[in-house]
């Protein structure tokens, strides 16, 4: 099953999948905090700045890895939720809300750490490439999609090392391309895919977010 020994190595086969945009005015925009090494790869091999993308899932409080819905960063931060899942785990809609106001003071935490009051680059007008270590149910993707069409880019495209084929679906009809080098019929964890798929830390953020910036 495994198909990449970490995300850098992800992020350069992605990288060649994406050549076709290199010289193009385009920006990266890596999910934190899984998707930035990917993203970072991406940036470098088609020679385009880097940015983060402030995404967080919200997930059910008697299971956090199941995700009813993501919030995104932005002026007014944009909710995107599962309804099927909030129905079958029958959350109410004061835990629902409690748990979103926590994943969104956890992203002005990041913010503040990651940004240090810098402005987010400006993606109006041209290619926005974000990327992901990999797509589970999908709903950080789509609220960090929803973020990204409010800053006015040109075209968006998705682009992953793996995801589910029901999530590569449901993606197409709302961005103008998706990249997704391994798409299983039966996806289990994103991890799987990974020989070394370590949690990330703000640190490790930060040093790929210097690295780039030399």
């Amino acid at each position: 099953m495994m198909h990449f020994s970490d995300r850098s190595d992800a992020g350069r086969q992605l990288a060649r999948a994406l050549l076709h945009y290199r010289g193009h005015d385009i920006v990266v925009l890596g999910l934190v905090r899984g998707g930035l090494p990917v993203a970072a790869e991406v940036a470098t091999h088609l020679q385009a700045p880097l940015d983060v993308m402030l995404v967080r899932k919200i997930g059910v409080p008697w299971y956090l890895e199941l995700a009813m819905g993501a919030v995104v960063d932005g002026n007014k931060p944009i909710v995107v939720r599962e309804e099927e899942i909030i129905a079958l785990a029958r959350v109410t809609e004061a835990q629902f809300n409690a748990a979103c106001e926590r994943e969104i003071a956890e992203i002005e935490r990041r913010k503040e750490v990651y940004l240090a009051g810098r402005a987010p680059i400006n993606i109006a007008n041209r290619i926005a490439i974000v990327v992901d270590d990999g797509i589970a149910t999908g709903a950080s993707i789509r609220a960090a999609i929803e973020g990204i069409r409010k800053r006015r880019p040109a075209r968006i495209v998705v682009a992953v090392p793996v995801a589910s084929p029901e999530s590569v679906a449901s993606l197409r009809p709302r961005v103008d391309e998706v990249c997704c080098l391994v798409s299983p019929q039966h996806m289990g964890s994103v991890g799987s895919f990974y020989q070394e798929f370590p949690q990330l830390s703000d640190d490790d953020v930060m040093r790929v977010l210097a690295a780039h910036s030399d």
